[in-house]
């Protein structure tokens, strides 16, 4: 048999029948946990058995911890300023307490670290190592997944690669990765995605999304891969096999998917984030099974290592039922994560789930929907009773630690416990747990990756009209003319930038809006840039509207016209085209927003997804020809998204925008002045 490599900085390495094993307990004696030999399933039931309530406890917590390069001036750290070891209180986005990393591993017990810094790959290597030699030093040296959301997706305004903030490789967001339609991208995406965590030591990556976007006033469509099961599902296939391989082990980056059983079933937009939307709503018969499992159960069929539940309960009230597979209504209106029926009845037994449940952030104190009456405790053994492995946002052990110790049926305990445990012995992480800093940053954003991103974000523009074929403004069509460009967009104040900066967006948008006329200029050198646009002949106008808030609701329903409510002047908008005579507009897209008092001052109609400025500057000036495709539907008008005086929308909720209008007297998808209509699949080309 072949020895595997070890790495321990402070247990013992042990050597029996000629092989090498690292002593994690150190009795000196090789122990079946310690047995690399033996399967994950055997040996997470040896360490469960050897482990006491208190770290047990620690098994069911998730939550994030600042790197210590975040910390404060005069802040303690440890190992050489590299981990925070502050213990503060903090207000927002929700009251809580932040421990010490140390406490976190060592006294909490706390093996699952969610890291949300934009930092180099080597800096996250190196503070990975320090968790995992905190983890070494503990009674049964158990050791810590370090998780991250995806880390690379652009998801501000931004030139190019270059100028992005990212430290790891941007493509467009997860909307433009539909919008390409191109399965090769997706490959890139993943392939570049997977290498770059594990270079990082980021084991495990909180993603992907394969939510139906159906509601489209939900804010968090922006992180789906758009509205058609279809093609969410082959997505997500692709995905998992590429982040996972088939079977986890040393080089494999462990999936989180999300947020079953679909958070697209919005009621009119409010996300479960606050109490006005926790509810998930399926008025129209057989929309459960039709659209939103469809993708899970393709996710499944590839062995995610965990599935996360959303926050939402659902619905008698507010569904037609029976929703199939159930054959009646929906046994207990409580958040997906303490409901037996949906995690165990049918994510588990019906979809044949068999990885662990993570629950989404928050669900013990700040969103139990359903479950507000039961205490701490009783929740926690509830959440158990479920089938939840893991509870993101707290590092509450002492809840967990009584509800295992007095409520919690002990043979469930340990079997969730073992779920979880089973994943680590499969990435090999109780064989070695430390990456190489050193070579870290060598495979990380390189120039072929780039490259392949870049291509991307160029396919990911969608031409959505061309009146007279005004585009591409090629040579011929631009000759002795003056050209003026603009990007319209919420301006940030100075709180707002900081937070930014952490994610890696550096600079106000009214300084990268400063910076385009020069940018252009440098790109295009043949053509006439103007800063002022009544001396144009063309204007190019890129316009970001910004709806919404993502932890509060908004006063009203979220809005989806484009003015100056979203973020866009549009009396500049209307100005330039009053004194322009081409005016080409391109909208980004987070949400499928109305296009009303937009498309008909616009020659020229492209929609981005957080694609690269350049890219789409490229569709317009003709270096790239339009191949992208609409990934959602675009509402008609404010008609099409009305809600009534009891609260029903004129578009059901849970639908896809491309089959709205079988339920509906009215239009649903927006159609422009020469008869295109915008919907899913949509885009022209030259």
């Amino acid at each position: 048999m072949k020895q595997v490599a070890l790495g321990s900085r402070h247990k013992q390495i042990i050597e029996v029948d000629g092989l090498q094993f690292r002593d994690l307990n150190g009795d000196g004696q090789l122990n079946p946990y310690e047995d690399w030999r033996l399967s994950a399933e055997e040996r997470a039931a040896d360490l469960v058995s050897r482990m006491n309530s208190r770290e047990k406890a620690g098994m069911f917590l998730i939550n994030d911890k600042p790197m210590g390069i975040s910390v404060e001036e005069g802040e303690p750290t440890s190992f050489n300023g590299i981990i925070s070891e502050v213990d503060k209180d903090h207000e927002k986005p929700v009251k809580t307490h932040e421990y010490p990393t140390t406490t976190m591993i060592k006294d909490l017990q706390m093996r699952h670290i969610i890291v949300r810094e934009n930092a180099k790959a080597s800096q996250h290597a190196e503070w990975a190592n320090a968790l995992q030699e905190i983890a070494e030093d503990s009674r049964l040296g158990i050791p810590v997944v370090v998780l991250s959301n995806s880390k690379n997706e652009n998801a501000s305004p931004t030139f190019n690669g270059q100028t992005s903030g990212g430290n790891f490789t941007q493509y467009p967001g997860t909307l433009g990765i539909a919008a390409t339609q191109d399965d090769q991208v997706v490959a890139d995406f993943a392939e570049a995605g997977h290498e770059e965590f594990l270079a990082a030591n980021i084991r495990k990556g909180y993603m992907y999304m394969v939510d139906t976007a159906t509601d489209p006033r939900w804010f968090r469509t922006s992180g789906t891969f758009g509205e058609n099961p279809e093609q969410i599902s082959k997505i997500a296939k692709q995905l998992i096999k590429e982040y996972q391989g088939d079977q986890l082990d040393e080089d494999s980056i462990a999936l989180t998917i999300k947020h079953f059983p679909g958070g697209g079933a919005r009621e009119n937009g409010f996300d479960p984030h606050y109490a006005e939307g926790k509810f998930n709503v399926y008025p129209t018969p057989g929309s459960l099974e039709k659209y939103h499992l469809p993708p899970f159960q393709a996710a499944i069929d590839e062995n995610p290592s965990s599935i996360m539940p959303y926050y939402a309960i659902p619905s008698n009230d507010k569904s037609a039922t029976p929703q199939a597979p159930f054959t009646g209504e929906f046994e207990e209106e409580i958040a997906f994560a303490y409901n037996k029926q949906f995690v165990t009845d049918l994510l588990r037994n019906q979809m044949g789930f068999k990885g662990y449940v993570n629950s989404d952030t928050g669900v013990l104190n700040s969103m139990a929907w359903g479950a507000e009456n039961l205490s701490l405790p009783e929740r926690a053994a509830k959440i158990m009773a479920a089938g939840t492995n893991i509870v993101s946002g707290t590092t509450d052990a002492d809840t967990f630690q009584e509800a295992i110790e007095n409520l919690a049926d002990p043979a469930q305990v340990d079997k969730l416990v073992q779920g979880t445990l089973i994943e680590l012995f499969q990435l090999a992480l109780f064989e070695n747990p430390y990456a190489d800093v050193a070579t870290a940053d060598d495979n990380v954003n390189t120039l072929e990756k780039r490259t392949k991103a870049y291509q991307a974000h160029q396919k990911s523009v969608v031409l959505l009209k061309n009146e007279n074929n005004v585009l591409p403004l090629t040579e011929d069509k631009v000759a002795g003319k003056k050209i003026y460009v603009d990007l319209l967009t919420k301006v940030y104040n100075e709180e707002e930038l900081k937070a930014r900066e952490k994610s890696g967006n550096f600079g106000n948008t009214d300084e990268i809006a400063a910076a385009l006329p020069g940018q252009l200029q440098d790109k295009f050198p043949h053509i006439q840039v103007v800063t002022d646009y009544k001396a144009a002949d063309i204007a190019i106008l890129l316009l970001e509207p910004i709806s919404g808030s993502y932890f509060e609701a908004t006063d009203g329903y979220l809005d989806l016209a484009i003015h100056k409510e979203t973020n866009v002047d549009m009396d500049k908008v209307r100005d330039v085209a009053a004194h322009v005579d081409q005016v080409i507009i391109n909208v980004n897209f987070d949400l499928p927003f109305v296009l009303e008092g937009v498309e008909e001052l616009a020659d020229g109609l492209t929609a981005s997804f957080n694609s690269f400025i350049e890219a789409i500057f490229d569709v317009h000036f003709g270096n790239y020809k339009p191949t992208g495709k609409l990934p959602i539907t675009l509402p008609a008008n404010q008609a099409a998204i009305a809600v009534d005086e009891n609260g029903i929308c004129a578009s059901p909720n849970d639908v896809p925008g491309y089959d709205k209008e079988k339920y509906m007297d009215i239009p649903y998808a927006y159609e422009d002045k020469q008869g295109g209509k915008y919907t899913y699949g949509f885009g022209l080309t030259y």
